[in-house]
């Protein structure tokens, strides 16, 4: 009776792995095939070109377990996790972190942009979370995050900006209701052209398809940068680029100064993409996109990723009377935050 659990727990097999003598035996021995099977999909990880390798390298525990299940082997996350380390692999990084503020009007601008959710989503209107996430190195530079690997990858031991090929701004539209997500990847400024030239390009090709007839948007987004709440740009870009173009009338909530962390976009898609290429150097833009692209989710999120090449200038001027030229009605609720915009009337040809 005395130690009887230690005891049953001693026993190996030939091959060193656990077998418990009045318990279940261990997978590897139950399945001799799987250690081939989990090796294969590792292989299949580290060879492909940009798509292939994207979506095979960073696989989770998680992951790679229902991979297993997918080909018929039964392999919890323990288990897998103990599998790679018997495969010499270990968890390695190729290593760099941060945090808010109590801002007036926050829990009102909170409660007035879920009763705007709220009435987009029942309406089957279009919502949209947005932003741009953090300007990308294209090179042999270090990337924050781990991935199993035999060897850490080794890269350059500085990230000067100067000896980037390129410095890449990734600009994210969040489809809220149907789970997707369309990714810009800049080449220039973070500018409120650019920003709205990214959402007209995902109107164009996904979001009139996706929800044809409709001409109301709602945009959730950030209270700075290239979609700041004061930006005059941003306003005059949505009515020209936008609403005149596409016929749509776009209501554009912000966050409140230090809370972006509660826009959708950010952790719907950005936590999502920055996980799946977490510990993998960008070294061009292929990879890049390559990563963006095979983000995906067992909630069903699907992503999209198109280069924008148009160059942006800092510093876009807009005169008073073009403002006064918007059709633009400001909220009676936080009305620096909560806007909508009409498209104008053409004049007649």
């Amino acid at each position: 009776m005395h130690g009887t659990k230690a005891a049953r727990c001693s026993v190996t097999t030939a091959d060193g792995a656990p077998h418990y003598g009045r318990g279940q035996p261990s997978v590897e021995r139950r399945d001799p095939a799987i250690m081939a099977a989990l090796e294969k999909l590792l292989t299949d990880e580290i060879a492909g070109g940009p798509m292939s390798e994207q979506r095979w390298v960073r696989c989770s525990l998680r992951q790679l377990s229902r991979k297993l299940k997918d080909l018929g082997h039964r392999a919890g996350r323990s288990t897998v996790s103990r599998l790679l380390k018997k495969l010499k692999f270990s968890l390695r990084a190729n290593k760099k972190k941060r945090a808010g503020s109590r801002y007036p009007g926050r829990d009102e601008q909170f409660n007035y942009i879920a009763l705007q959710k709220k009435t987009f989503l029942a309406t089957g209107w279009p919502l949209i979370s947005v932003d741009t996430k953090k300007k990308e190195l294209i090179g042999n530079f270090k990337n924050k995050g781990q991935e199993w690997c035999r060897e850490a990858a080794e890269v350059n031991d500085y990230g000067f900006p100067s000896a980037a090929d390129c410095l890449a701004t990734p600009f994210g539209v969040n489809d809220v209701a149907k789970n997707l997500g369309y990714v810009t990847v800049g080449l220039s400024h973070n500018t409120p052209e650019f920003t709205v030239s990214a959402i007209a390009r995902w109107w164009e090709s996904e979001g009139c398809r996706l929800y044809s007839g409709a001409d109301q948007l709602l945009i959730l987004a950030d209270g700075g940068g290239g979609n700041g709440s004061k930006s005059r740009a941003w306003k005059h870009n949505l009515q020209v680029k936008l609403c005149d173009r596409f016929g749509l009338t776009v209501t554009v909530g912000h966050y409140p100064t230090g809370c972006s962390k509660w826009n959708p976009v950010e952790y719907r898609l950005f936590s999502q993409i920055s996980m799946n290429w977490a510990g993998k150097p960008l070294r061009t833009l292929g990879v890049m996109l390559g990563y963006i692209r095979g983000t995906a989710t067992t909630t069903g999120l699907k992503v999209e990723a198109t280069l924008g090449e148009g160059v942006y200038k800092k510093g876009q001027k807009v005169t008073r009377q073009e403002m006064e030229r918007l059709n633009i009605t400001f909220h009676e609720t936080c009305s620096h935050w909560n806007y909508t915009i009409r498209p104008r009337q053409r004049p007649a040809p």
